[in-house]
């Protein structure tokens, strides 16, 4: 009799589920099931056994969509701005180094202490000496990474992966006036991808590199090229790894990137940086402007930037291995460019490449 009375709420006000936190929490279950899916797949690939593509349903790639990656990975930015007590960087630095297979002794720094957060040591740049540039060859990497794929470009359509491709025009976006890029007037009856094939006898070229989260961070211009053109696609940020590129058919088209466009010495040529979960932010060093990941970019839209203007009729001109740009953690590289038929990679699907390194050549 003398107990204190125990006053309850009814459980519906308790828990009061909402659209938003059932999509979440199931959208979330989802991504941490098909990471297990993933990790699956490359035990499969590491012994050599072919692992047949199964893309992911409208339904699957609806969940996915749902989990609120933009916002997350605006977070976790936040999180790697935070200035650690210098008696954590060390314990912090050396778990990300042997969770991702990070070579320190190419760093510039290799003092961990000396990176005050995580997103400086995300960007460490290298010793000079780490990455040689091929000069033999006219493609080099811009980057770090594995090679996902390579090849010509075919019926307008850039395979992904295997077996796996997406529109060329979807990830581009329209074409670019004439008048911007300084090509020739070609028939309109043509498609998208004889559009951007300016001089005869020369075919549309792709490349594919992903970059882990182990990899150097920063990405370099692949040539002796002009950038005439900026254009932004706000989108998703899915992961872009392997086993996520094999399941959802125009991954690359649903992500946010950034497409510079321009000219080398034979024809067309363009760089994407393609954003990924936790990679909210996409630099490029000369481009001040650039704002991604922003709430105030909706997705399924895009904004172009020209680097043409009264004062700058030639655009930026780059050279072959000269910094252009940086990821915050790690995501994918597309380059897509115009060649002569003679043109060769030397490359080899899957193969890991390094900054500097050849890609292809006449």
């Amino acid at each position: 009799t003398d107990r204190k009375k125990l006053h309850t709420a009814p459980v519906g006000q308790v828990f009061r589920l909402r659209p938003f936190h059932v999509l979440v929490a199931t959208g979330g279950g989802y991504a941490g099931y098909r990471k297990y899916e993933d990790y699956k797949l490359e035990q499969l690939e590491k012994r050599g056994i072919e692992v047949p593509v199964k893309l992911a349903s409208e339904w699957e790639v609806a969940l996915y969509k749902s989990v609120p990656t933009r916002l997350l990975s605006r977070a976790w930015g936040r999180l790697n701005q935070v200035e650690l007590p210098t008696w954590l960087r060390k314990p912090v630095y050396s778990l990300y180094i042997w969770t991702f297979g990070v070579n320190m002794k190419e760093a510039a720094v290799e003092d961990l202490h000396h990176y005050r957060n995580l997103s400086e040591f995300f960007r460490r740049k290298l010793k000079p000496q780490a990455r040689p540039v091929c000069c033999v060859h006219s493609v080099i990497s811009p980057s770090d990474g594995k090679i996902l794929n390579f090849g010509q470009v075919k019926n307008c359509e850039v395979e992904q992966v295997k077996g796996v491709t997406y529109s060329l025009e979807s990830f581009l976006g329209p074409r670019i006036s004439t008048e911007e890029m300084h090509f020739s007037q070609t028939p309109p009856g043509n498609s998208f991808q004889q559009q951007l094939v300016t001089k005869e006898g020369n075919e549309l070229y792709h490349c594919v590199i992903y970059l882990a989260p182990g990899d150097y961070h920063c990405f370099h211009s692949p040539t002796d090229w002009t950038v005439s053109h900026r254009r932004h696609f706000p989108g998703s940020l899915m992961s872009v790894n392997p086993g996520v590129a094999r399941w959802i058919k125009e991954l690359f088209c649903h992500n946010e990137r950034v497409v510079l466009t321009g000219d080398w010495k034979h024809g067309f040529f363009s760089l994407t940086a393609v954003g990924a979960t936790n990679v909210g932010s996409i630099r490029i060093y000369f481009d001040q402007d650039l704002h991604t990941n922003s709430p105030s970019h909706s997705k399924g839209s895009y904004n172009d930037f020209s680097f043409i203007s009264n004062n700058n009729k030639e655009g930026i001109p780059m050279r072959k291995g000269e910094h252009l740009g940086e990821f915050n953690l790690g995501s994918t590289i597309v380059l897509i460019f115009e060649a002569p038929k003679d043109f060769k990679f030397n490359l080899k699907a899957g193969q890991k490449i390094r900054f500097g390194e050849a890609l292809g050549s006449l």
